[in-house]
């Protein structure tokens, strides 16, 4: 199964990295199609992504996942190849009852790549490694 969002999500998230590439500013109009779209995980989303809470982790290998620093707190492991996210909102609400596309964790991901506000951190294989485990045995 291709692991792709629906076309008119991935259609606004192009949309709104052309306009902030623009602008420098997301319009209310792309602002009020992201809270159609994504529901409530719109506009805590963009508290994160105004926060620069999404980290890109990459190895020297290429690989790479996101750390998104909650709000509450908590670091969750975010892969945007796979539309996945280690916290518990994502399994419940995503997963379990479809009722959302995404949790805020992932989309503050795919908005901090569209604005250009990842943290990047390098990091050993082993390192990476390390950081996907830890999830791996909190989450099992």
């Amino acid at each position: 199964m291709d692991s792709t969002l629906p076309a008119v999500a991935e259609e606004l998230l192009k949309e709104i990295k052309k306009a902030f590439q623009e602008t420098s500013h997301v319009p209310d109009d792309l602002l009020l199609g992201l809270k159609f779209v994504f529901g409530p995980s719109a506009v805590p989303a963009l508290d994160l992504v105004d926060q620069r809470s999404v980290t890109r982790v990459m190895s020297p290998s290429g690989r790479t996942a996101y750390q998104v620093l909650g709000s509450s707190g908590k670091l969750y492991t975010c892969y945007s190849s796979c539309h996945f996210c280690t916290c518990p909102a994502f399994g419940f609400t995503v997963l379990q009852k479809s009722e959302s596309l995404l949790c805020k964790h992932i989309l503050a991901v795919y908005l901090s790549q569209a604005m250009g506000a990842c943290q990047e951190l390098s990091v050993s294989e082993e390192q990476l490694t390390s950081i996907l485990l830890a999830e791996e045995e909190d989450g099992g």
